[in-house]
């Protein structure tokens, strides 16, 4: 079988070769590869690597997929893997995945080979392109963004994890006319990664503040202020800070931690929910620990977060809204511009099956324009 050689803007697919068996063995056995391709043997010894060369690569093609490795174009050296399965001809619909070894990842390696190889199956009649990911995997994520992947939804249960099991997995298709370029994301990454006043900084959640996470949503005023009015569970502790960058990119919400700026300590949390695309509007919350109150750190960090929301995505309208007797929380929002607009009542769901009022703020980009002339004055 004669197996063409992709060319393509940064990386080459080739077929693969048995000088390729090294930087095979030592790609399949990264943590991090195995990680997130549960199916591969631990260890994966050089024997493994030479099943995969002469075995799963020829079978891939025998099914109508393909296997072809991603390298340098100016040395020709493995960069990692990319491919196609679960070809379905009557749907024209193929399923793709890829890896990458650990010393060629960040360099858009990924990105380039997928968008290669999607080119090459769309010039042969594929019409939809699917790719799986773990929630926890957001460079991938990123990858299948970046190659004009749409999230389309969770597949249940989709495959067995390595612990035992079934993982979930997140569904990114791809059409054959969709337009080109990358999807357009509802909610982009903070510039630099993070945005600060000098007295605060704010960064993304990730899985490594699970501990401080925990503590902060096991204190009883936070868990008092939370609907429903119930602490979490630690899964469900765990998959907030995990999942909290495939959400951001996604869309649907920006999870941050607000740092004292000086000495880098975790304060609290503020979240941002774009519940409402069609109409622009999004709703923002937050929680401190008891230590870091009364510094004035909330209002900061909401007022980055306003002024980085209408000056780099779609919002126009930011809501929040507080319990009646939570005057601390209404003070924030007040000092950082919010009006307060109703008080709309039994709409959240409180202890012991009882229901609270819900008073509503509301924060639109004229409203900063206007009270900075004001002050300007």
């Amino acid at each position: 079988m004669i197996v063409p050689t992709i060319e393509c803007d940064g990386v080459r697919l080739r077929v693969y070769r048995p000088d390729d068996l090294d930087a095979i063995v030592a790609g399949f056995a990264d943590p991090l590869t195995q990680r997130f391709m549960p199916s591969l043997p631990v260890p994966f010894t050089r024997q493994h690597g030479v099943h995969f060369l002469r075995e799963t690569v020829s079978e891939a093609f025998v099914e109508g997929g393909c296997a072809y490795a991603i390298t340098d174009p100016a040395t020709d050296r493995l960069l990692g893997g990319v491919g196609l399965e679960r070809l379905v001809p009557a749907r024209g619909q193929a399923e793709l995945g890829y890896w990458v070894t650990p010393q060629a990842r960040g360099r858009g390696v990924a990105t380039a080979a997928v968008r290669a190889l999607c080119g090459h199956a769309f010039a042969f009649g594929v019409q939809r392109l699917e790719l799986l990911t773990h929630w926890e995997n957001a460079a991938s994520q990123r990858v299948a963004l970046a190659a004009g992947f749409r999230r389309e939804g969770v597949r249940r249960g989709a495959i067995p994890g390595r612990g035992g099991g079934r993982d979930d997995l997140l569904a990114y298709g791809r059409l054959a006319d969709d337009p080109p370029g990358p999807t357009v994301r509802l909610l982009p990454d903070l510039p630099g990664g993070e945005l600060t006043d000098g007295v605060v900084t704010l960064r993304p959640l990730t899985g490594d503040d699970l501990t401080f996470y925990t503590e902060l949503h096991s204190t009883p005023d936070v868990v008092a202020a939370s609907v429903p009015p119930v602490p979490p569970t630690p899964e469900e502790i765990r998959r907030r800070c995990a999942w909290a960058q495939a959400h951001w990119l996604n869309g649907d919400r920006a999870d941050l931690v607000v740092q004292d700026a000086v000495h880098g300590s975790p304060a609290g949390t503020l979240g941002l929910f774009y519940q409402e695309p069609a109409t622009a509007q999004a709703m923002i919350g937050y929680s401190m620990l008891p230590a870091f109150r009364g510094r004035g750190y909330q209002t900061r960090a909401v007022q980055l977060l306003t002024l980085w929301a209408f000056a780099e995505t779609g919002i126009a309208r930011l809501v929040a809204g507080t319990l009646p007797d939570n005057v601390s929380s209404q003070r924030v929002l007040e000092k950082a511009g919010f009006r307060r607009e109703a008080r709309l009542r039994s709409r959240l769901p409180g202890a012991h099956g009882r229901r609270s009022d819900d008073v509503q703020f509301a924060l639109l980009a004229e409203d900063l324009v206007r009270d900075g002339a004001r002050l300007d004055g």
